[in-house]
């Protein structure tokens, strides 16, 4: 026996360790009977709800019903330490096992959380409740809160700021004082969180609360006396509030905190007060910085921690603009050198933040009003290159311009300091010069394109339309680095060049012609490098590359000539629509197929590739290719005009109703009511009954149930369309009816009967019948009622012909005439003309013969 347990149910202790966890489920799931004797009352508002909740006495033995969806939440009294508590909060079921009181109070804070969050839209149901009742019960418990509710609540505060649920002074009444008390709090990620708040909220300020509320308390937790977390604050504080004030204001409340803090025992606090410099700087105006920032900034820069030196590094190449020439010549060059070198040599652990900034270094200098020595201009090119170079050692028996890099140290630091020296590449040419851009910086450029770090060549191409710019008319110079980002064996490298290819290839095949000209610049090997980039892209698994490729060879038309698309690209589009297994892909190929067929003027090409995609895909054996032979129409009907697709496309879509597979005969049926719009009477009526043909047998004779199921629908939507008619012919309808009238008025004009008669016969039949003299009153009845009757007939045509009611099918023309009538009002030019004008026998009731007759 124990050997069978052992056999089927495994050991006998893995039994046991089930038992254990399956036993706490089943003990503390509640009865309904407590559960109906705990539920709180659902008629309570959302308020009282919410006050509720908030109380201290609310957790008593009670589930409460959660506003946010109906849900049910259910809390443990704190006396009762074996229970659990199960619970429902925004739609996710949790069961919790508590051994504790402090694990009851989870419970409570989850509750709590979920008012704290909802706060917003209290405020926007009921402001002065929620103001009054609400918001100060969230004050008393966000002292003993957790961190979840602490920063659920200052999400909430921040949103009803911005969404401005409440008036300024409103807010500062009820919300401020609770921010500013929660900014000492122990946890850094609640204290944070409140700070971003306090930052946002200052904008909103009036300068008179922030001096009163923020500005003078600050001066205590400025102290060195205060915690590191509350100098840190008071740093940002001091930046924040710079901005609102006067720099005399600034100048006597706020720069001697500013003084203290940049001389701080802590190099957090130092770096973090280096980098509010800016901010006070632009506060104060140009002579105050230079007095009483640029020290500060010196002696920071000298810093020995790497965070201060390179925080004083950054601003000084922000705040470069408000210095004036002397301060450039005789402080900033000397110390932005010292500072370079220093790094470059001694500190590596700031190389990669010095190489970021470098970029916008130089472009600064280069200004108008720097007027830098050719020494100097030197000096900074030259340090730029050796970062480009950093960690790579050179390839013996390569000339200058083409020298090739290997990896000789592949650690992380000289890899971004590369990659930053790649994205510094277009502030660089501005340095430089797009003049000079090949004798002083394109071994630099070629170098980093085919740096062997796939990160820096990524970068390069991310970048690379914005070097094409500057370089203008100097474009070509960099065809081979094109060529060889196209190329690059890292897809990732592809898909950065891709945001912009379009953009590169229309620059680059004008020569840089800003103004565009016909004339197209020969790049050698484009073609076979875009082929590359294809195949490589079509044989990893990376197949949004490769959609994204295939799209953005729809700007292959204004790059090269169509001939080259045609016996190039073409063949591609072809393969990757019947072989391709992903269906984004195939979409893509189809589309940029369409776009090749649009821009091609030659019609022989153009007859091909149609008659090419009836025969392979609309055709094919493959059910997935005629698939994709509806998707291509789809993109048909987008491109090119009505006209063409009916001339092409119409008849062979229309074949693919009685298609064999029911998910071709399903997407046909969704492209019936595209078909129909794109019909126009009466040049497309052998069309419109083909379609008629088809819709009626797929409602008589499908047999699939979901087929018929869509067909029953489309044509629903089919009967609430109507055919457009074209212009033409509504003009000549139009001229027809005015001249028909214009002869029946006129002969209803005329006196006696002999005229009357003459002008009727006239007016219809366009002959004159002999006048015959009878004295029969019988004859001379029987002739007026046979002219009455051939009025009404002529007059009901003439105007059945205006108002556009469609003839039947077998007396028109340019179609057979032996197909069946369509029973059915769904195809009708206009649908409602039938309704109101009735059988075919019936006269229109706006034109009456009678009444005219019986008053001449």
């Amino acid at each position: 026996m124990d050997f069978n347990q052992e056999n089927l149910f495994g050991q006998i202790e893995d039994l046991q360790e089930l038992s254990f966890i399956e036993r706490p489920v089943r003990r503390y799931l509640k009865t309904p009977e407590e559960i109906e004797r705990l539920t709180v009352d659902e008629e309570l508002n959302d308020i009282e709800r919410a006050v509720y909740l908030l109380s201290d006495n609310s957790y008593q033995h009670c589930i409460v019903r959660n506003w946010g969806g109906g849900s049910v939440t259910s809390y443990q009294t704190p006396h009762s330490f074996s229970s659990s508590q199960t619970y429902r909060d925004f739609g996710r079921e949790k069961v919790v096992f508590q051994k504790s009181a402090g694990d009851i109070s989870s419970g409570q804070d989850v509750q709590r959380t979920s008012v704290v969050v909802n706060l917003p839209n209290l405020m926007r149901q009921n402001t002065s409740e929620t103001l009054r009742r609400v918001v100060p019960k969230i004050r008393e418990v966000l002292h003993v809160a957790g961190v979840e509710m602490q920063l659920a609540a200052a999400v909430s505060f921040l949103t009803i700021l911005q969404e401005e649920l409440v008036s300024i002074a409103a807010y500062i009444h009820s919300f401020l004082p609770i921010i500013l008390a929660n900014l000492d709090h122990r946890d850094t990620v609640v204290s944070n969180a409140w700070l971003e708040t306090l930052l946002t909220v200052i904008n909103a300020l009036p300068k008179e609360t922030i001096r009163q509320e923020i500005l003078s308390p600050l001066v205590s937790k400025a102290q060195l006396s205060q915690t590191i977390q509350s100098r840190l604050a008071s740093c940002k504080i001091l930046g924040k509030v710079a901005r609102k004030f006067e720099s005399h204001i600034i100048k006597r409340d706020i720069l001697p905190l500013v003084k203290s803090l940049c001389q701080d025992v802590e190099y957090e606090v130092r770096s973090c007060m280096c980098r509010q410099l800016e901010f006070i700087a632009q506060g104060i105006g140009v002579e105050q910085t230079k007095n009483a920032i640029l020290p500060e900034l010196v002696e920071l820069a000298k810093d020995e921690g790497s965070s201060v030196r390179i925080a004083a590094f950054d601003t000084i190449v922000n705040l470069l603009v408000m210095f004036d020439s002397d301060d450039r010549t005789q402080i900033i060059f000397p110390l932005v050198m010292m500072f370079c070198e220093k790094s470059f040599k001694a500190d590596e652990t700031i190389l990669a933040p010095l190489s970021h900034q470098l970029g916008k270094l130089c472009h600064g200098l280069s200004g108008k009003f720097w007027n830098l020595t050719e020494e100097q201009h030197s000096w900074f090119l030259d340090f730029y290159k050796k970062f480009s170079t950093l960690g790579l050692q050179h390839e013996n028996g390569q000339s200058d311009h083409t020298t090739q890099f290997y990896a000789a140290d592949m650690d992380a630091k000289y890899v971004s300091v590369r990659q930053n020296c790649a994205y510094n590449l277009p502030a660089m040419i501005l340095f430089v010069d797009p003049k000079c851009f090949y004798s002083e910086l394109y071994p630099t450029f070629s170098t980093l394109c085919h740096d062997p770090e796939t990160l820096v060549r990524r970068t390069v191409a991310t970048g690379f339309h914005e070097v094409i710019k500057l370089l203008g008319c100097s474009v070509h110079i960099v065809h081979k680095e094109l060529i060889a980002l196209l190329q690059d064996e890292s897809l990732e490298v592809l898909d950065a060049l891709l945001d912009h290819l379009p953009e590169i290839l229309r620059f680059v095949i004008t020569g840089g012609d800003h103004v565009g000209s016909e004339s197209k610049v020969h790049i050698p090997d484009l073609i076979p490098a875009l082929s590359v980039a294809e195949q490589r892209a079509a044989t990893s698994l990376k197949w949004r590359i490769h959609e994204k490729l295939l799209l953005t060879f729809s700007c292959l038309p204004q790059v090269i000539s169509s001939d080259q698309i045609y016996y190039k690209f073409l063949p591609i589009m072809f393969r990757i629509m019947t072989t391709n297994n992903v269906l984004p892909v195939q979409r893509a190929s189809a589309r940029t197929l369409c776009v090749f067929v649009r821009y091609n003027r030659k019609q022989e090409q153009r007859q091909e590739i149609c008659s090419k995609l009836i025969e392979q895909l609309g055709q094919g054996r493959s059910c997935w290719n005629r698939l994709r032979f509806l998707d291509t129409c789809e993109c048909i009907m987008d491109l090119f005009s009505k006209a063409f697709f009916c001339k092409y496309f119409f008849l062979p879509v229309l074949e693919l109703s009685s298609d064999p597979v029911p998910n071709v005969r399903i997407k046909f049926c969704y492209m019936l009511p595209k078909l129909k719009s794109a019909l126009k009477l009466p040049a497309d009526k052998y069309l419109l009954q083909q379609l008629e043909l088809c819709v009626r047998k797929l409602l008589c004779q499908e047999k699939d149930k979901d087929v018929t199921a869509i067909v029953r629908i489309i044509t629903l939507e089919l009967d609430r369309m109507e055919i457009s008619i074209e212009s033409e012919d509504m003009e000549k309808r139009g001229e027809i009816k005015s001249m028909n009238e214009k002869k029946l008025l006129s002969s209803f004009n005329k006196d006696g009967k002999k005229k009357t008669k003459l002008g009727r016969s006239r007016s219809l039949g366009g002959r004159v019948a002999p006048p015959k003299i009878t004295t029969d009153k019988s004859a001379m009845k029987l002739t007026s009622a046979a002219s009455n009757s051939q009025i009404s007939a002529a007059t009901k045509n003439a105007l059945l012909s205006f108002d556009g009611t469609l003839q039947s099918h077998s007396s028109s023309s340019g179609g057979p005439s032996n197909l069946p009538s369509c029973p059915s009002r769904f195809y009708s030019a206009n649908s409602n003309e039938q309704k109101t004008n009735g059988g075919k026998d019936t006269l229109p009731k706006k034109f009456n013969l009678k009444s005219r007759k019986s008053n001449p």
